[in-house]
């Protein structure tokens, strides 16, 4: 990258914080958490709401936009190609939310800024960081940098209660050529663990052997999975987790077990499924509550290399592509990763009381973002 452009790029993002945000102040004081559904508005008013300001960001900053039922919608910089429809790069992000709960000491809609840190519910997860990817496109549309094929800013309003927003979106439009999702964490995460929920049923009368086989496989063996024979490893994702353990009791009155597998790309929920159930009593069964697949993408491709030099150059630290335990919209658009935002030592900070992000980072993300599209572009 020519040092020219660069310092232009660096100037522009600094230039543009002040505007990021005051828009991400405007979207995280809609409560967008899912409510019940009402006529324009599949999963309730916020998530409607957000969209809508989401898009009307979006084209007060000069881009196409296009609302999809309601449900999903995006911004567009360059002329997609009718005869190519998949050929355009895809960053998908969400504005819905989950609920606020208990225990904040800034207003969860506020958006109060103390000390260089912005606090709400989406300020991190994922407002703000969508939001940093629209503007730092948009400062590349404002220096004329051209795309060999379309950019888009997708925003999802229903990831948090079930991804139906993007399935929608997959109905209606290919998937992109390459892209990610900024609603992980640094540096480039190249592949993510399958999910897996299970649970072991039994009548009544055979509580002994449930909790006996539960004990004895589960709760005293190692979380790996071990003593159910599926403490499957692999190099890319490491050990099979299990976690989640409790005990419940079914509608119909049986008891049950159930628990969820953190597990590597080298096995699938057949094999786990079938390991675990020949080691099962007869007197117990296995049911599968819900299933996630792995997905890998190859961590030495160029795209992934790209992005990867950028994060890099940015924060002057040595790293290398990782894998997560997390589940993004990459589990279900195909050709994209997450990157982003979350940097090294900030988890378990999205979905809590005193959600927050640092004035900083927010800077830092727009220009990571603004110059891996821009690398994108020389591709």
């Amino acid at each position: 990258m020519p040092e020219s452009i660069r310092q232009q790029i660096q100037a522009q993002v600094k230039a543009s914080q002040a505007a990021l945000v005051a828009a991400l102040r405007d979207l995280v004081a809609i409560e967008s958490v899912r409510g019940e559904a009402r006529p324009q508005a599949p999963y309730g008013p916020g998530p409607k709401a957000a969209l809508d300001k989401a898009l009307e960001i979006a084209h007060t900053l000069g881009f196409q936009t296009k609302n999809i039922d309601n449900k999903v919608g995006y911004a567009q910089y360059g002329q997609a190609d009718p005869n190519d429809p998949q050929a355009y790069y895809g960053i998908f992000g969400h504005v819905d939310v989950v609920p606020l709960g208990e225990g904040w000491k800034h207003g969860p809609l506020a958006s109060e800024i103390e000390a260089g840190r912005i606090y709400g519910r989406g300020v991190l997860d994922n407002k703000g960081p969508i939001l940093a990817n629209l503007f730092a496109l948009k400062i590349l549309k404002d220096l004329g940098v051209e795309f060999p094929i379309p950019v888009r800013i997708v925003f999802g309003s229903n990831e948090e209660t079930g991804f139906d927003c993007i399935k929608h979106y997959l109905t209606k439009e290919p998937a992109p050529r390459f892209g990610w999702t900024p609603d992980c964490k640094w540096p480039v995460v190249y592949g993510e663990r399958g999910r897996l929920q299970v649970r072991i049923l039994a009548e009544l009368e055979v509580l002994d052997s449930l909790f006996n086989f539960v004990n004895s496989h589960i709760l005293q063996a190692p979380a790996s999975g071990q003593a159910l024979g599926v403490d499957f490893s692999d190099d890319d994702f490491g050990q099979m987790i299990m976690r989640g353990y409790h005990f419940g009791m079914t509608d119909q009155k049986q008891a049950f077990f159930q628990w969820s597998l953190s597990y590597p790309g080298v096995t699938s929920q057949a094999e786990i499924v079938a390991a675990i159930q020949e080691g099962l009593p007869q007197n117990l069964s296995l049911e599968v509550i819900h299933n996630w697949d792995p997905i890998l993408y190859d961590k030495d491709s160029l795209y992934v290399q790209t992005l990867q030099k950028v994060y890099c150059e940015v924060t002057d630290l040595e790293a290398e592509p990782v894998t997560t335990t997390g589940g993004t919209y990459a589990k279900l658009v195909p050709n994209i990763i997450a990157y982003g935002p979350s940097f090294p030592g900030q988890r378990d900070i999205a979905h809590l009381p005193d959600e927050w992000m640092d004035l900083q980072d927010l800077e830092t993300n727009t220009l990571i973002y603004c110059l891996a599209l821009y690398d994108l572009a020389q591709l």
